[in-house]
């Protein structure tokens, strides 16, 4: 039997908010919430980070509406995204911040994404958020035995408007369907199964 699939709100990004995810898995989640957003995405990285999305490599549609930007330094980098957020026809900003967001940045970030009207994802290191940002994803991949299965677990710690909570999911990388994976010993048979 197959999970079902997640109910597409789970993972929604409040708008016109600035939003953080953590974990080794940070990455693919920006990728499946750039999958689906309509309209132009950027992605802002610091020149010295040698990991680029592979844009053939990315889910359907994304690639020809992904923008880089490489800055040389952090200040470069807020500096992008805080005016990536003002330009209201970008639906996602995401940008991979080296250094813990201050208070006040954190705050300037919010405003420039309810000036535009635009989401942004801060993919941050761990312990590197920011009070100012709506929500906090920690983001990690599983290991799986099948060989087309990318299982995650994504877990919304920090919520402002929300309750929290934890889903482990399959995610193929080329959709914006997700699969839930039952806990261990919950599996749920069909209605009207034998026992």
């Amino acid at each position: 039997m197959r999970p079902e699939p997640a109910p597409t709100d789970s993972f929604d990004l409040r708008a016109r908010r600035v939003h953080e995810a953590e974990g080794r898995g940070r990455r693919a989640f920006a990728l499946f919430q750039a999958a689906r957003h309509p309209g132009p995405l950027v992605w802002i990285a610091p020149a010295h980070i040698p990991e680029l999305p592979m844009l053939q490599g990315l889910p359907r549609g994304v690639g020809e509406r992904l923008h880089l930007f490489r800055p040389s330094n952090e200040t470069d980098l807020l500096w992008c995204v805080e005016e990536a957020l003002r330009v209201a026809p970008i639906s996602l900003v995401i940008a991979e911040p080296q250094q813990p967001l201050s208070l006040t940045a954190g705050r300037r970030l919010q405003l420039a994404a309810e000036a535009g009207r635009t989401t942004g994802l801060m993919l941050i290191r761990e312990d590197g958020g920011s009070n100012a940002t709506e929500t906090r994803w920690n983001c990690t991949p599983l290991a799986s035995q099948a060989p087309d299965s990318t299982p995650h677990r994504w877990s919304l710690i920090k919520n402002k408007k929300g309750t929290i909570g934890s889903w482990t999911l399959n995610w193929n990388g080329t959709s914006t369907a997700v699969h839930m994976v039952s806990a261990a010993r919950e599996r749920h048979e069909p209605a009207g199964a034998a026992r």
